[in-house]
């Protein structure tokens, strides 16, 4: 397999958490890309995005909630559960992750630009605060199964330390910190933090 991805994207960094939980890691190769500038990517995903993976069939597979459920499935399960309110529960974890990382990178570009609206970085701004408020009313559990919905969670803390460290996440959310304070000390969140 070939995953083509960017080191600073949270979203392939999702993808390489969880392969690395799989035990899947060594059976990809990494190609790194940065997709705001190599176009090149477009004849591997159309929408020009990372993560995108080439399975080894030749499939081509992009969207990181794609490739973490075909990883999945590859392992015979483990991260996904395979039904009942686990598994809404970790759905839900990984949109609402992957909101918030939308909402960074989209406040990151607007607060990049010239001409920026801070009317739009105040709208983002206030649905990161939002989502990382809901995500406090019920953190994921010390000790409970790392499955697909906190690795989206930790690596969206990750991402918001790295990108975004003000404001910071942390204050008034004793138990996200707690919680994370434990998970990115896992061996796949420290072979994938991102470069400085």
């Amino acid at each position: 397999m070939k995953l083509f991805y960017s080191p600073t994207s949270p979203y392939a960094r999702k993808v390489r958490v969880a392969a690395e939980e799989l035990g899947l890691s060594a059976r990809i190769a990494l190609v790194s890309i940065d997709p705001w500038t190599d176009f090149s990517l477009r004849a591997v995903n159309p929408l020009g995005k990372v993560p995108a993976l080439i399975a080894d069939e030749g499939e081509v597979l992009f969207d990181s909630p794609v490739i973490c459920e075909y990883l999945d499935a590859l392992a015979g399960g483990g991260l996904i559960p395979p039904s009942g309110p686990g598994r809404w529960t970790a759905r839900r974890r990984e949109a609402l992750a992957d909101g918030v990382c939308d909402a960074a990178v989209l406040r990151l570009r607007e607060g990049r630009r010239d001409d920026r609206r801070q009317d739009m970085i105040d709208l983002w701004s206030g649905a990161i605060v939002s989502a990382l408020d809901a995500a406090e009313q019920s953190p994921p559990g010390l000790g409970e199964a790392f499955d697909l919905g906190q690795i989206a969670l930790a690596c969206m803390l990750g991402y918001l330390d790295f990108r975004a460290p003000d404001p910071n996440w942390r204050h008034g959310r004793p138990g996200l910190q707690r919680w994370y304070a434990e998970v990115e000390t896992r061996p796949s969140m420290l072979m994938t933090v991102p470069p400085t």
